[in-house]
């Protein structure tokens, strides 16, 4: 590990200019590339005390051993150069955005005499016009076979289109028109082209000129008495059509962007884009990242953008780019971008209408791709194998441990104090384990008393299940009676765990151990995860467990907590929901919902139920007098003492016949 103030450069010898600047290690290896408005001020940053610095970074500058950089004379050069040095060197400390598959693209190689119609994968090559990227190649094909018919492109390979040439004999597709057959000279290399740019603009989203003018042509053929030529022209429109709606319109038309969604947590990130042109979906793509630097959203966004652009020149970059957080140097960014595409590229945050809407739909994909990518990791065996095995190392238990329990707490404000329990057995979720708690022993927000009354509780259960079925006090070779209760089912609470991890650090972990040990527990250990930093805390310990970014043991541990940390929320919210629609009505014994809202569709609310006599009541199907009698009993010790009243009028404020069962 090396000391940072052991290659800090001298005072004034960094420049108070635009540039890249890189860390290298003892070996001469690049690990970091980075690019400031101001070397001089940027660098300056990463020579502070380590404990000021985020722990990433510390890693970083400890692992360098020298840090050298290149004066640049604007902060979009600074940009391009950042993006080239990352490219060349893959430094190890850079976030790195990496397809999590091999898109396949709709290509058109304008390149060739006889352009062609494929699908490509890889690398995208000079001269070659690219659609998509599309989820599936068959989805690629489908589209063409439709467009064929009216765009009969070439589409077949080299070696096929020569054999063709030398026999003078087109392929199957030349006989049944979904071929211009090029090959054998039924159109020239001219006609060929023009047919081959007319499908790529048809496939840009200018698609409202062809339709106009196959309708104009198959009017005039139906009135010239063509009705063959008539009846191919309206198949003709409706190929175009059914292609056209295998992308559903989502934007205003002629409206080109692309849209970008980020999902992340402290170890991984997750960007999916939408790619609108026309006002049409015609590609999705989406990667997943670790977070090796300290980086925040902004800086994600702006890593992605080096990522898709990098490479990318003209119509491939569109007139709009939305994402959900600008850039730290917007301008600088919005100017690179404008000089990839030879004109003005509008960078924004959507605000409101379609754009927004269709932004939340990109977010959902990315939080879904991130928990699917989190999911495959937990759900491989081998996986989930190591992570046990890492986690026992890491706090070092006896044996992995093969139950776990994590238990959160949530709370609005103060109000609705709740907590849960999740299960995970042998590193997967077991939901008919999962429990949660109302917070009864005192009012008021205090998370540390809350997990230690949560804890007690829970363990309380387990003593008196293990009490009730006799594990304890059998001697040997003692039988211990047989419990008329028990139906072979698991009972609640009845098993112990290996581990129980509570979302918190320090205070929450001390509450947990305290818990435990007032019940005479000591064979189950505690550990806490604390959100900011994902630190595993232990007790009685004043410095953390950190795990290595990479381990599958914090990552179990963190989807655990995360686990909790949902199922306790919805607990929340759905006590809160409850709590707000309460009525009168529900403190009537024996009075359920359906009854409930007989009664109110019968009188229209509740204050006009309130001026009800018990036998008016009696006139609602399915009430009887003892039921009516409780009802008037129960809106009575709810009614309102005194009106109430406006006072910057004297108006006393009538209750507006509303309610709710």
């Amino acid at each position: 590990m090396a000391d940072p103030s052991s290659y800090r450069p001298k005072p004034g010898q960094i420049p108070d200019s635009p540039g890249v600047y890189k860390f290298r290690d003892e070996h001469r290896r690049v690990i970091y590339v980075g690019k400031a408005k101001s070397l001089r001020q940027r660098l300056a940053n990463y020579f502070q005390p380590l404990t000021s610095l985020h722990p990433r970074t510390a890693t970083m500058v400890t692992t360098a051993a020298s840090v050298e950089w290149t004066v640049v004379s604007t902060e979009v050069e600074a940009l391009q150069l950042e993006y080239t040095w990352i490219k060349e060197f893959d430094p190890r400390f850079n976030v790195k955005y990496r397809d999590d598959k091999s898109y396949p693209y709709l290509a058109v190689t304008l390149d060739e005499e006889f352009p062609r119609v494929q699908v490509m994968r890889g690398h995208k090559k000079k001269g070659v016009r690219y659609f998509g990227p599309y989820a599936h190649a068959w989805a690629i094909r489908e589209t063409v076979d439709l467009m064929l018919r009216v765009f009969p492109v070439r589409t077949c390979s080299a070696g096929v289109f020569r054999n063709a040439a030398s026999a003078g004999r087109p392929c199957l597709l030349g006989y049944i028109g979904k071929c211009s057959a090029p090959c054998v000279g039924r159109v020239s290399p001219e006609e060929h082209r023009e047919l081959a740019e007319e499908f790529c603009d048809f496939m840009a989203g200018r698609t409202g000129t062809y339709l106009r003018r196959l309708e104009k042509q198959m009017v005039i053929a139906a009135e010239d008495m063509e009705y063959e030529r008539a009846a191919r022209l309206r198949d003709d429109i409706e190929a175009l059509r059914r292609a056209m709606e295998k992308s559903a319109v989502v934007l205003a038309d002629a409206t080109d962007a692309d849209l970008f969604a980020l999902a992340e947590d402290e170890l991984e990130a997750a960007v999916q884009i939408f790619h609108v042109r026309g006002g049409r979906v015609r590609g999705q793509r989406g990667w997943v990242t670790d977070k090796v630097e300290a980086v925040d959203t902004a800086g994600l966004v702006e890593h992605a953008l080096q990522q898709l652009y990098g490479e990318e020149t003209g119509e491939t970059v569109p007139k709009e780019v939305l994402v959900p957080a600008l850039p730290e140097d917007t301008a600088a960014v919005t100017a690179w971008l404008s000089g990839r595409r030879g004109s003005n590229v509008s960078l924004r945050v959507p605000q409101r209408g379609d754009k927004k809407d269709l932004m939340e739909t990109v977010a959902r994909n990315a939080q879904q791709a991130l928990v699917l990518h989190k999911t495959k990791r937990a759900s491989d065996l081998t996986t989930r194998s190591r992570a046990l095995e890492e986690i026992a190392e890491a706090l070092d238990l006896d044996s992995a441990p093969l139950r776990i329990e994590c238990f959160d707490i949530s709370h609005l404000q103060g109000e609705d104090v709740v907590a849960s329990m999740v299960v995970f057995e042998d590193g997967l979720p077991r939901k008919s384990e999962y429990r949660r708690f109302q917070i009864k022993g005192f009012e008021g927000q205090d998370d540390v008393r809350s997990m230690h009354e949560v804890i007690g509780r829970r363990f309380k259960r387990y003593l008196a299940e293990k009490d009730r079925t006799g594990e304890w006090g059998v001697t040997d070779g003692e039988v211990p009676a047989e419990d008329p209760q028990d139906d072979g089912r698991p009972r609640r609470f009845a098993y112990p765990p290996q581990l129980v991890v509570v979302d918190g650090g320090q205070p929450q972990v001390a509450a947990a151990r305290r818990a435990l040990d007032e019940l005479g527990i000591d064979d189950i250990a505690v550990c806490g995860l604390a959100k900011r930093l994902e630190e595993v805390w232990l007790p009685g310990e004043d410095d953390p467990v950190v795990l290595p970014r990479s381990s599958e043991g914090l990552y179990l541990l963190q989807r655990v907590r995360d686990t909790a940390h949902d199922f306790a929320i919805r607990y929340q919210r759905s006590k809160r929901t409850k709590r707000i629609r309460t009525s009168p009505l529900d403190a009537v014994a024996g009075l359920g919902d359906t009854r409930k809202q007989a009664l109110i569709k019968h009188f229209g609310s509740v204050k006009r139920l309130r001026q009800a006599t018990i036998e008016q009541i009696c006139e609602v199907p399915g009430m009887g007098r003892k039921t009516a009698e409780a009802v008037v009993v129960a809106l009575a010790a709810a009614a309102p003492a005194a009106p109430a009243v406006n006072t910057a009028t004297g108006e006393i404020m009538e209750d507006d016949g509303g309610g709710t069962a």
